[in-house]
C-alpha cells in the first residue's frame, strides 16, 4: 500500500512540475508553458487563425515545440509537431546557410560574378535567357544574391513597384547590382543555377547530403518525398477556401522547402550552436551588407523611405535580415505565400529564438502580440514587415510574396 502511495505521489509531483515548466524571455524573466498555451489560443481565436506551430529555443536548444489548431479544418484534422508545412521563404535562409558551407569548402567565392561559374552562355538557360540583353548580369555575385542587392525582382510575375500580380513579362535588372536593397527570389534562383552548375548536382540532393540527413531532419525537403503524404497541412484562406501546395519535384531555392516545426527548430538550434557553420563563417553571415531604409519590405522597389528602423540598425546580411536592439544582435527570416505565414527571429547574445509556422492567411495579424507576450520581442520591425495586428483600427493590404 505504501508503495502505491509513493508511486501516486511521484506521479502527481511529476505532473505538477511538468505543468510548471518555464521558458526564459529576453529580459531574463520566465513564463510558464501553461501561460504560453493560453496566450496562443486566445490570439488564434481573436485573429481567426486556424492553425499555428510554435517553437522556442533557450540556450540555443528547443525547449518548447507545440502545434495548435488544424492542419485541415473542414476534415477536423489537427496539427502536430511532425506535420509537414510549407516553409515558403524559409527556403532562402536554409539555402544561404548551405551556400556558406560551400564557401567554407572553397567551392564558391561570394564575390566572383556568377556567370563565370555557368557551364553555358546565359541565353541557353530558359529562365534567365532574357538577361543576356543586359550586360549588368555579369556584375551579379553570390553575395549580391544573398543580401538581395542583385537588381532582380522578387518574382517576375509580381510588379516590383505595386506588389500586384502582373502578366508574365521579361526578366529584368532594375538597378545597378550591389547598389541597393530589393528582396529578390529571382536572385536566389540565379545563385541556385550557378551552384548546381558548379557542383554538378541538384539542390535537393545536395541539401539532403549536407544538411537534412546529418541533422536527422527526416521530414524536410526542397522537393516532395513520398513519406510526406502521411501527415501534411493545407493552407486556410480567410474566405474558407483551402490551398493545397504543389508537391514539387523540382527544387526551388527561393521557395519550395517543406518542413515541420520540429525539424526547423532542429535546424535553427544546430545553426546557433555552431554545428553547421564555422564561427568565422557564422559571424560573416551576420555582418551587415546593406542598410535598409525602405518604408516597407514589399513592394520591393519603392520611393518611400523612413528613418523609423534606424534605431534597430535594420539591414541585411547573407541570407537573413538583421537588427540590433536592447537585447543585442538578432537575425530573422520570413515566409509568406498564399495561406502560409511564417517567421523566425534569433537573438544571438540571449541565445533565444522563436519560430512560427502558420497555415492560415490571417496568421501575421497575431505576430506582433505573440512575439511580445511570449518572449518579450519588441524589436521585430512589424510595420516594415506589414505584420498589421488584428486589433488595429485600419489594416493595410498586404501584398503577396513568397
Amino acid at each position: 500500500m505504501k508503495y502505491k502511495w509513493l508511486l501516486f505521489f511521484l506521479f502527481i509531483s511529476a505532473s505538477f512540475f511538468a505543468q510548471q515548466k518555464q521558458i526564459f524571455q529576453l529580459d531574463g524573466t520566465k513564463i510558464p508553458t501553461s501561460e504560453i498555451d493560453a496566450i496562443v489560443q486566445k490570439l488564434m481565436d481573436s485573429a481567426k487563425v486556424d492553425g499555428l506551430s510554435l517553437a522556442i529555443l533557450n540556450k540555443n536548444r528547443p525547449v518548447y515545440v507545440k502545434a495548435y489548431g488544424y492542419k485541415y479544418k473542414s476534415k477536423n484534422e489537427f496539427l502536430d509537431t511532425t506535420t509537414i508545412n510549407y516553409a515558403a521563404s524559409f527556403s532562402k535562409a536554409v539555402f544561404a546557410v548551405w551556400v556558406l558551407k560551400l564557401k567554407e569548402q572553397g567551392i564558391i567565392d561570394l564575390d566572383i560574378p556568377l556567370y563565370k561559374y555557368l557551364k553555358k552562355p546565359i541565353i541557353v538557360y530558359d529562365d534567365f535567357a532574357e538577361l543576356g540583353t543586359d550586360e549588368r548580369y555579369k556584375e551579379i555575385t553570390a553575395r549580391m544574391c544573398l543580401d538581395h542587392t542583385s537588381g532582380l525582382p522578387n518574382t517576375r510575375w509580381i510588379n516590383v513597384r505595386t506588389g500586384e500580380v502582373d502578366t508574365l513579362g521579361p526578366l529584368k535588372i532594375y538597378f545597378k547590382p550591389g547598389s541597393q536593397f530589393a528582396y529578390s527570389g529571382e536572385g536566389i534562383k540565379f545563385l541556385q543555377l550557378a551552384v548546381e552548375d558548379i557542383t554538378n548536382k541538384k539542390l535537393d540532393e545536395l541539401a539532403e547530403e549536407q544538411l537534412f540527413r546529418p541533422l536527422k531532419m527526416e521530414r524536410t525537403g526542397y522537393i516532395w518525398h513520398d513519406g510526406f503524404d502521411d501527415n501534411f497541412a493545407v493552407g486556410h484562406l480567410n474566405d474558407g477556401r483551402i490551398i493545397i501546395k504543389q508537391k514539387r519535384k523540382e527544387a526551388n531555392a527561393a521557395g519550395s522547402l517543406v518542413t515541420t516545426i520540429s525539424d526547423f527548430s532542429t535546424f535553427i538550434s544546430a545553426l546557433m550552436l555552431g554545428k553547421i557553420l564555422q564561427k568565422k563563417t557564422f559571424n560573416g553571415m551576420l555582418e551587415p551588407q546593406i542598410r535598409i531604409n525602405s518604408k516597407y519590405q514589399f513592394p520591393t522597389i519603392m520611393a518611400e523611405t523612413t528613418t523609423e528602423n534606424d534605431k534597430i540598425n535594420l539591414s541585411y546580411g547573407l541570407g537573413w535580415g538583421l537588427l540590433t536592439c536592447e537585447y543585442g544582435p538578432a537575425f530573422f527570416k520570413e515566409g509568406h505565400s498564399d495561406a502560409w505565414r511564417n517567421y523566425n527571429i534569433n537573438f544571438v547574445d540571449k541565445e533565444i529564438s522563436i519560430i512560427i509556422i502558420c497555415n492560415s492567411e490571417n496568421g501575421e495579424a497575431l505576430f506582433k502580440e505573440l512575439l511580445e507576450k511570449i518572449i518579450g520581442d519588441t524589436c521585430t520591425p512589424w510595420n516594415w514587415e506589414r505584420y498589421i495586428p488584428y486589433n488595429y483600427p485600419q489594416k493595410r493590404k498586404v501584398n503577396s510574396k513568397e
